[in-house]
């Protein structure tokens, strides 16, 4: 993580940067409101600590200029004001979570990796055996070795991954691969081949199989 730690207290800021980063998390400052919210809105944060009583601009100014700019880093205010009234205009004004001064080290860790997970993109991953796919950054492992793909095989794994442990015909795979454009006789065999000589051959088991008269398949399972 990447953290902003907009407080004016500089002792209070230089603790906090260096408890975290002894869980490697970067940390960088702004020592009065104005500042934070230039820092803010012209680099991107996993999440922002904020106080209130702050120089120039008060914290809770600070995260509705944040709001208001569109900006949706996780913010956590860290303010010894306690009233429920300080802690409820906090919440309108945007912030995440609320947390009163004194706090100890280990619970504002806690508090910043729950923010950070809850806003957090939930990645899809498609998992077979031992075969790892994440579909939108186009990664695909199996165990520890990343599998160098072309652009078709690619494709091709995506759809048998997609579908698994279904069968699917060849003429699917054409459809949904090179949709309408000809396709010269014999060029999906290639591509199953070089498919094949990446994700299985380097390892123990095979997960495509091939299904005489019918289709390809992936999965864990060998064909009966």
């Amino acid at each position: 993580m990447k953290i902003l730690i907009i407080e004016d207290d500089h002792d209070l800021s230089l603790a906090i940067s260096e408890y975290l980063e002894l869980h490697n998390i970067d940390c960088d400052f702004a020592y009065n409101g104005e500042t934070g919210i230039q820092l803010a809105s012209q680099q991107t944060f996993d999440c922002v600590i904020l106080d209130n009583m702050l120089p120039k601009t008060q914290g809770m100014a600070v995260c509705r200029e944040l709001r208001e700019q569109g900006i949706d880093t996780p913010v956590l205010m860290l303010t010894a004001c306690d009233a429920e009234t300080d802690q409820l205009e906090g919440f309108r004004a945007g912030v995440d979570d609320y947390v009163v001064k004194p706090c100890t080290m280990p619970l504002l860790l806690a508090r910043l990796q729950a923010l950070h997970r809850r806003h957090q993109p939930v990645r899809e991953c498609i998992t077979i055996a031992d075969l790892t796919i994440y579909p939108k950054e186009h990664i695909a492992s199996r165990g520890d070795t990343p599998l160098k793909l072309t652009p078709i095989g690619w494709n091709i794994l995506l759809l048998l991954a997609r579908r698994s442990p279904t069968v699917v015909s060849k003429s699917d795979i054409e459809e949904a691969v090179w949709a309408s454009e000809d396709v010269r006789q014999g060029t999906i065999n290639v591509h199953l081949h070089h498919l094949r000589k990446v994700v299985d051959k380097p390892f123990a088991k095979t997960l495509i199989h091939t299904h005489v008269g019918i289709g390809l398949s992936l999965s864990e399972a060998a064909p009966v």
